[in-house]
């Protein structure tokens, strides 16, 4: 997995590509974390990830229940159809925010 940072305005951006499983999961967390206290809102750009395990889905249900204890906004966009399902089918698409 590659995660890359960049800016849009007030809003920090991290493309997440690749994996985002057992392995790879902490490595995600670890990047949301170091983000706490000084981010409001935040996007995930998924345009480039090709699977998600339920370590990633703890992580992003972890990122967003920081977010929302902050009054802040967490996003996931570009999220393929496959990734798509798998958020569908866990309940998460009734708990994250998808563009």
């Amino acid at each position: 997995m590659n995660i890359t940072e960049k800016k849009e305005g007030a809003v920090n951006v991290l493309i997440v590509e690749g994996r985002l499983d057992t392995t790879t999961a902490p490595a995600l967390e670890a990047k949301i974390k170091s983000l706490e206290g000084s981010v409001q809102n935040l996007v995930l750009d998924f345009v480039s990830l090709e699977y998600v395990s339920s370590a990633g889905l703890r992580v992003l249900l972890g990122a967003q229940k920081y977010f929302n204890s902050v009054k802040g906004s967490m996003i996931l966009r570009n999220v393929s159809k496959d990734i798509m399902e798998v958020l569908e089918l866990t309940g998460f698409i009734d708990i994250l925010t998808i563009e």
